[in-house]
């Protein structure tokens, strides 16, 4: 099985609503969509959105990186020789973490459609159906408890609530809010992407404690490069803290694990360059005992059902933020998973599922 043709295609849709994180605001989701074509006929998709604040690529970056030197790479290769593939794959280019991902999770895509699999199936198949929270933007307290009861009212019952973009005392009032409008019953998780320091982050973490907020867990309360920040806070509160920014590649969720600086990995594979390092990572956790989380940019449902597939096929994963493509105004994938309220499920269609991408 040949690689016949890697095709490159743009893709822009807008969002219901503006994105609001510490480190940004996203009104479109723009990606490079990628098509894998065969010489027996079977083709795979991927996708990569420019997440300039944290992986570092444009647009035009993650084309030039995939037509000018993966797409010649991959070109006559075996694909049933795929371990030498995804090693090339790595060493090729330095960095280009999603333009990677998008090709490594269409060949993913091929490799499962041609063993007739679906690829969470293909991959260790664990779960049949996996539960998502929602994410509530970083606003105002009032609107973030808006947007928490209607995120609740539609059915999901584990919110995902940024923060980190202003001083930490308006985080504590944003986070009252919201357990204040949905009630005990549903679960949040916080997301701070970066916006505290060390002392901050341990301070309102701990009147967060104080108050019975009961937060399941913090994200990224700190800088990515801030380690030794990180496992501070880890150390100093009772909430767990989970690892984001700070992982992109197993090396760096090693040097995590190794010095204890968090209690839970948030694995995205626009970080770790797709599913296949995605899964060394998860095997560093797991026996390490530290389960991971599954997340993702803001990306179509052709990312997410990448991560979606690869999230439901290990045991060690045991939380899953894919809800990207429900803040879209429009879908342009026929197939893939399929959403019912908070539940992700997974046609029996062999690969990621995807019939067709409608690229305007």
């Amino acid at each position: 099985m040949k690689i016949e043709e890697l095709q490159t295609y743009r893709a822009a849709v807008p969002l219901v609503k503006p994105f609001k994180t510490a480190l940004r605001t996203v009104e479109t989701a723009e990606a490079i969509v990628v098509k894998v074509t065969c010489d027996n006929g079977v083709t795979g998709w991927g996708e990569a959105p420019p997440t300039h604040v944290i992986t570092g690529e444009s647009l035009i970056g993650i084309e030039a990186a995939i037509q000018q030197i993966i797409r010649p790479f991959l070109l006559n290769k075996n694909l049933l020789s795929y371990e030498t593939i995804f090693q090339g794959l790595d060493t090729i280019l330095v960095g280009n973490s999603s333009a990677k991902a998008a090709v490594d999770m269409a060949l993913y895509d091929c490799i499962a459609r041609n063993c007739k699999l679906p690829l969470y199936q293909f991959l260790g198949g664990h779960k049949s159906e996996i539960d998502t929270d929602f994410t509530v933007s970083v606003n105002g307290p009032k609107e973030m408890g808006e947007d928490a009861v209607a995120y609740v009212q539609q059915g999901f019952t584990t919110l995902k609530i940024k923060v980190g973009k202003d001083e930490p005392a308006q985080d504590l009032e944003r986070v009252q809010e919201v357990r204040k409008r949905v009630g005990k019953d549903i679960k949040i998780r916080l997301d701070a992407n970066q916006g505290w320091n060390t002392k901050d982050a341990i301070s309102i973490i701990r009147k967060m404690e104080d108050s019975g907020l009961d937060i399941e867990l913090i994200e990224q309360p700190v800088k990515a490069a801030d380690i030794a920040g990180l496992k501070q806070v880890a150390d100093a509160v009772d909430t767990p803290i989970m690892a984001d920014e700070s992982v992109f590649s197993p090396r760096q969720a090693f040097e995590v694990i190794k010095t204890r600086s968090a209690d839970l990995l948030n694995i995205k594979l626009m970080k770790a360059g797709g599913i296949y390092k995605a899964q060394i990572i998860n095997q560093l956790a797991e026996v390490c005992g530290i389960e991971c989380m599954v997340g993702s940019m803001i990306e179509t449902r052709i990312g997410i059902s990448a991560a979606a597939h690869f999230a439901a096929s290990k045991a060690n994963i045991t939380r899953f933020d894919l809800d990207a493509p429900l803040l879209l105004a429009k879908d342009i994938v026929e197939g893939g998973i399929v959403y019912n309220r908070s539940k992700i499920a997974f046609s029996q269609e062999p690969g990621l599922g995807i019939r067709n991408v409608l690229i305007d």
